[in-house]
């Protein structure tokens, strides 16, 4: 059983920067994929990053790529999206997700956390 906090969310002006943090529990959380989701009001969730358990390569959705990094601390159970450039189009609740399988689909992933809300104002 894996449990995933979000925290570091907020109100950021356009170009501004966010650090966004997943806590995790659970021994095994060195084993799974991680990624960050995000969802906007009306909208269906859409994969913004994922980093394998593996620590091969990371994703990028194109509409963050070269804007957006994604790092994990195995060995404190932490999960960072790094977000820089921000634009208005970034204001969504993101997740923190964890699963067995390295993939953009939101299905596969197993555990997630509750969200937290960032805002980009123009």
């Amino acid at each position: 059983q894996v449990q995933l906090v979000e925290s570091g969310g907020g109100l950021v002006q356009a170009g501004g920067s966010l650090r966004l943090s997943c806590a995790t529990s659970g021994r095994t959380f060195s084993r799974y994929n991680v990624a960050w989701f995000r969802q906007a009001p009306g909208k269906e969730r859409e994969f913004v990053a994922s980093s394998p358990w593996s620590g091969g390569s990371t994703r990028f959705a194109d509409s963050v790529k070269g804007r957006f990094t994604i790092s994990r601390d195995n060995a404190k159970n932490l999960v960072y999206l790094q977000m820089n450039s921000l634009k208005p189009e970034d204001t969504a609740v993101y997740y923190c997700a964890a699963g067995n399988f390295a993939t953009m689909n939101p299905r596969f992933y197993d555990y997630w956390g509750q969200g937290t809300q960032v805002t980009v104002s123009s």
